[in-house]
């Protein structure tokens, strides 16, 4: 006879190593992040979880491994920089996708002012986490020495200036990222090309302002520089200040989509037409670019790898890897703004 008890009960780890074909030593390593197991077991045993419900018992984990199984995502930003920029919303989405596919949990922190960064600094060194991503970095921000100092693993987005040889890092190959435009506005002929430039503090503002240099060469022209914090309103001060001081600009090139997205709004209000009078360029292709009119063309980010390894990076970095740091390629796509 069958006891309907037995049929309701949480499926074990002997479950899944009996569906699996494997050891219960096996199915336990998966579980606890994977260390000694063949790609092959590791597949078996992860779709003998999916098809026997099993779920991870997380307190029990963190008894045995001393692990809280969670990351903390830390934003060095004001909290409504985390709803007005969508970079963040996609890094994080990603990072959550990442982590749930782990079994695993993401705390959000955000750390915009001193309060706020004692705080987050006070619970990561708790041990609520085991460890932080840390979003938009600037270059004198002083969570970054407080997270060293007490020995919290860390994964920086973009090269944490300052501390590159110290903490690990996933970026976009920000320079080439920005030649790459620079040569796409040349090839189409414009021959005047602006750029609004983002914070010098921030790998994403320097670097992007130096391959934009590299690329231009004996062409370049500092008068053709202006600078933004990454927001749509600073984009649009920028751009009136460029036509300002340069009225026969042909081309602008915007360190990030938001920048560009206020600086077509000045083009509009002046009676420049985009790409006619004047082509405009951004850098992230996070979603907004191709809601824009026209369309903008931009350097695309690829946010879900981004966010994938800096997830990766960082367990390697909980579980005792030295640190090391990634960079992925941006891609060029082109849109009707060019």
């Amino acid at each position: 006879m069958v006891n309907p008890a037995a049929d309701r009960r949480r499926p074990t780890i002997r479950d899944v190593a009996a569906a699996a074909g494997v050891s219960r030593g096996t199915v336990s390593r998966v579980i606890n992040g994977g260390h000694w197991v063949s790609p092959e077991a590791r597949r078996a045993v992860d779709r003998a979880i999916r098809e026997t419900g099993y779920r991870v018992n997380r307190h029990a984990r963190s008894l045995v491994t001393g692990k809280a199984s969670s990351l903390a995502f830390l934003l060095t930003e004001p909290q409504q920089r985390l709803f007005a920029d969508p970079n963040f919303a996609i890094l994080l989405h990603g990072a959550a996708e990442a982590l749930d596919a782990r079994d695993m949990t993401l705390v959000l922190l955000v750390a915009g002012n001193e309060r706020e960064r004692e705080n987050a600094t006070a619970y990561v060194t708790a041990g609520h986490v085991d460890g932080v991503l840390l979003i938009s970095t600037h270059e004198n921000e002083p969570l970054i020495g407080s997270l060293l100092a007490e020995g919290v693993p860390t994964v920086a987005c973009g090269i944490p200036l300052g501390y590159a040889d110290r903490v690990a890092s996933v970026s976009v190959d920000e320079i080439g990222g920005a030649r790459a435009m620079v040569q796409h506005l040349r090839k189409q002929g414009r021959r005047r090309v602006a750029m609004i430039a983002g914070p010098l503090d921030t790998p994403g503002g320097r670097y992007r302002l130096e391959g934009y240099r590299q690329e231009l060469r004996e062409a370049f022209d500092e008068g053709l520089v202006a600078h933004g914090d990454y927001s749509a309103a600073s984009g649009s001060a920028a751009m009136a200040d460029l036509l300002g001081r340069a009225p026969d600009i042909d081309a602008v090139f915007a360190a990030s989509d938001l920048m560009a997205s206020g600086a077509l709004a000045t083009l509009r209000k002046a009676g420049r037409k985009v790409p006619d009078d004047v082509a405009v360029a951004g850098f992230d292709d996070s979603g907004l670019a191709e809601t824009l009119d026209p369309p903008l063309t931009t350097m695309h980010q690829p946010f879900d790898r981004i966010s994938a390894e800096m997830v990766a990076l960082l367990l390697d970095v909980v579980d005792g890897a030295p640190h090391r740091s990634v960079t992925l390629p941006a891609k060029l796509v082109v849109r009707e703004s060019t």
